[in-house]
């Protein structure tokens, strides 16, 4: 989850402070010519322990048990499916199990140096089994199994059995698509049936086809009417299995990209998580992804990017950006080479996308010149400005939707995001205050604020954010370890909306979420309606940069670490950790019963509760208890949630079931009566309230100018009119506000009765 980053700068000051208290353990000159990578790595695990004792809220003591959850983390992490390590590898590494905590403390590489030889090797032989196995065709007629609960499966014994194992795993993936295809095949069939009927008596049987027809004048093949023939058993298997081989040759290829040093970050993360689970070391590709994902923004050219073997492939442009302005790249393309302005083009096939990445983003202004493939099959050089680039994606947006003659509007909120390096950038805070203004002039009569998948952002934001609903007062407590707690208020009298307010949460609603919606439910200046609990994340983290405690670092950058400081409370002084916050209407959610919340972590951080700030409960309440009621009865009494809470159930029985068979009479078997257990809950997909979003005049007006944004904001109209919770959310909001639409009805009612009689 995206986790919280505290605003208050003293805060982050005082961290800093503690760190320079010792900073002469680390601020030693590095030799001016480039470290190895060992060092590097010792330096790093000297940084990351000791700025992680020094600035954590409640750092875990480094001892045999933490080496022993270290060990654990790292080991499922390198291999989790069991198809790499042999189980004399983990006898081998095993012996290290209680001693990680000593080689942590005395930077000692030598447990991470074994496991990464080994799994390099590893890695090579495993390569030579899935070019083996899939070079003949399976035998489907066996009967054997396969389990694909990799938690509790041994692991092989040696190269054959680890070999057997692959060739299982490799025939279920197989067998499925396999099956896949027939059924694809004969729909097809069944689909020629009804286009053989159309006009004629004569009915085509499965399996029969017509011939196919000629042009007598141009004596070519009619294209229009070709019928393509079926293919055989084998001829789909052997199409299947080629498939797979890709496949898993573009996963190699990107193993095979992944450096020592990436290998590195996941040992240093598997210590830093053990202090809590958003305690994570970030390396400079990550760090950068993660200021993109908080800004919502970066410099480059505005194209998203995937390896596909040794080339790199255009995949999206993103609206607005540099790339999409020009029209002169397009998805599809494959980009061959990459010069910087005028000089000289590098080939960058082969290359690793993270060095591509480099390469192509740079500073607003700068040109970059792509040499590329283009879809068509020609050759095209292509130069692009680079510029700032916002991903539409990660920015609030909102919605009008009207039914009964009464508006309403939804705001979609992502992500609590927020320029750190730009007090005059985009920030949640300002762009819902925006929409709000907007809906406000559209004369809407209730907001939903849906923040359901959000997890989480800027802290400020929140106070931000949560002081458009109310007069004045604090929206949440923070503590810090051994110090007093402090309050965050919305210190402006000013209310943006006083009208109804539904707050829309499921259980993936995390961190900045979660306060957004305790503020608003401790306050009952709004309904709080979704999954039974949110994710549980009561937790503030700090990113630090690594680089400021090396003097002369010739080691190339160092990344930065994102770790525990604080731990936040509602105002009425419980804690959202772990507990998350309860919704006050509980919808029927289809995953509600799979573990995947904070409290399902093993080394999550207590629930505690601290005192109750001073804050006074909004006063226009009068249909809030009533309304809560009501939609509790729609919702016991709705069939469609009756479904989705069967189909919970299901899902969470389908997810117990690992054991697959591997011959194919049986697994089509097997499918079927997934498939047709499964056929009873395609209502849930296919509902539809027929209620007609729309945008507002704004976005209306840039939507003209921007085929991408209109079929963006097109689809999620579409999926907002198929969603049965926004229905009961808007629901909720008529009625909250009962009363006054009655008022409104009644005298509109008047109203053309006067029109008539005159």
């Amino acid at each position: 989850m995206n986790t919280i980053i505290s605003f208050m700068k003293r805060n982050y000051k005082i961290l800093i402070a503690v760190v320079f208290l010792s900073v002469s353990l680390f601020a030693f000159k590095i030799n001016s010519t480039k470290s190895s990578d060992p060092d590097k790595d010792k330096l790093l695990l000297e940084l990351l322990t000791f700025v992680i004792e020094k600035g954590h809220y409640n750092p875990a003591k480094i001892d045999d048990a933490f080496s022993k959850g270290v060990y654990k983390n790292y080991i499922q992490a390198l291999d989790p499916s069991k198809r790499f390590f042999l189980q004399s590898d983990i006898d081998e590494f095993s012996k290290y199990e209680t001693q990680l905590d000593d080689e942590i403390l005395n930077k000692d590489l030598t447990f991470f140096d074994l496991t990464y030889n080994r799994l390099t090797q590893r890695m090579g032989e495993s390569k030579k089994f899935y070019k083996e196995i899939l070079s003949t065709p399976f035998d489907y007629t066996t009967s054997e199994t396969f389990n694909t609960d990799y938690e509790k499966a041994p692991y092989a014994k040696n190269l054959e059995e680890l070999k057997e194992r692959w060739r299982k795993q490799i025939k279920l993936s197989t067998l499925s698509s396999l099956t896949d295809r027939l059924e694809i095949q004969e729909n097809k069939e069944k689909g020629i049936v009804d286009k053989g009927n159309k006009g004629t008596s004569k009915a085509l049987k499965p399996g029969q086809f017509v011939d196919i027809p000629i042009d007598s004048e141009k004596g070519k093949t009619d294209k229009s009417s070709v019928i393509e023939k079926p293919k055989t058993f084998a001829e789909l298997e052997k199409i299947t299995r080629e498939s797979s081989l890709k496949s898993l040759d573009e996963y190699f290829g990107f193993m095979n990209d992944l450096s020592r040093e990436d290998w590195f970050s996941v040992y240093l993360n598997s210590i830093s998580e053990r202090f809590d689970p958003h305690t994570n070391y970030l390396a400079p590709e990550e760090k950068e992804r993660f200021d993109v994902s908080i800004s919502g923004k970066f410099e480059g050219i505005g194209a998203r990017l995937q390896k596909k073997n040794d080339f790199t492939e255009i995949t999206e442009l993103i609206s607005g950006g540099p790339a999409w302005r020009g029209k002169q790249l397009e998805s599809g393309d494959i980009v061959m080479k990459v010069s910087q302005g005028s000089a000289e083009p590098v080939d960058i096939v082969g290359m690793r996308l993270d060095d591509v990445v480099k390469k192509i983003k740079g500073p607003k202004g700068s040109e970059v010149r792509l040499t590329v493939k283009k879809v068509d099959g020609s050759i095209k050089t292509i130069s692009i400005i680079r510029d700032i680039v916002e991903i539409e994606e990660t920015y609030a947006k909102s919605s009008v939707v009207e039914r009964n003659g009464v508006k309403y509007g939804v705001i979609y909120l992502p992500k609590f995001y927020i320029d750190f390096e730009n007090k005059d950038g985009r920030d949640a805070g300002k762009d819902i205050a925006i929409e709000v203004e907007s809906l406000k002039k559209a004369g809407v009569n209730g907001i939903v604020l849906d923040v359901r998948d959000d997890g989480g952002g800027s802290l400020s934001t929140v106070v931000d954010i949560a002081g458009l609903f109310i007069e004045q007062g604090p929206i949440v407590q923070i503590k810090s370890a051994g110090r007093k707690k402090e309050v965050l208020f919305d210190r402006d009298k000013k209310i943006e909306w006083e009208g109804p307010l539904v707050i829309m949460v499921n259980s993936f609603s995390a961190s900045a979420s979660e306060i957004l919606a305790a503020a608003i439910q401790d306050y009952k200046r709004g309904v709080i309606i979704g999954s039974k609990q949110t994710y549980g994340k009561g937790t503030v983290q700090n990113v630090i940069d690594l680089n400021q405690f090396v003097r002369s670092n010739d080691t190339g950058n160092l990344g930065a670490l994102k770790t525990t400081t604080q731990k936040f409370y509602r105002i009425n002084g419980g804690s959202t950790q772990l507990d998350g916050v309860s919704s006050d209407i509980v919808m029927p959610d289809r995953y509600a019963y799979l573990k995947m919340g904070e409290r399902d972590v093993d080394n999550a951080m207590p629930w505690d509760k601290i005192d109750p700030a001073e804050y006074n409960v909004w006063k226009k309440t009068e249909n809030f208890d009533k309304a809560i009621a009501d939609s509790k009865k729609r919702i016991a009494q709705s069939s469609q949630f009756k479904l989705i809470e069967e189909n919970a159930k299901w899902i969470d029985d389908r997810s117990k079931e690992n054991v697959y068979s591997l011959k194919f009479e049986d697994f089509k078997k097997n499918q079927k009566a997934i498939e047709e257990a499964g056929k009873k809950y395609k209502a849930i997909a296919d509902y539809d309230d027929h209620l007609k979003f729309y945008s507002l005049p704004s976005e209306t007006e840039a939507m003209k100018k921007d085929a991408s944004l209109k079929e963006k904001r097109e689809r999620w109209h579409e999926s907002l009119a198929k969603d049965i919770y926004v229905e009961e959310a808007l629901n909720v909001l008529d009625d909250l506000q009962s009363n006054s639409i009655v008022k409104k009805t009644n005298s509109d009612v008047i109203k053309k009765e006067k029109l008539v009689k005159s």
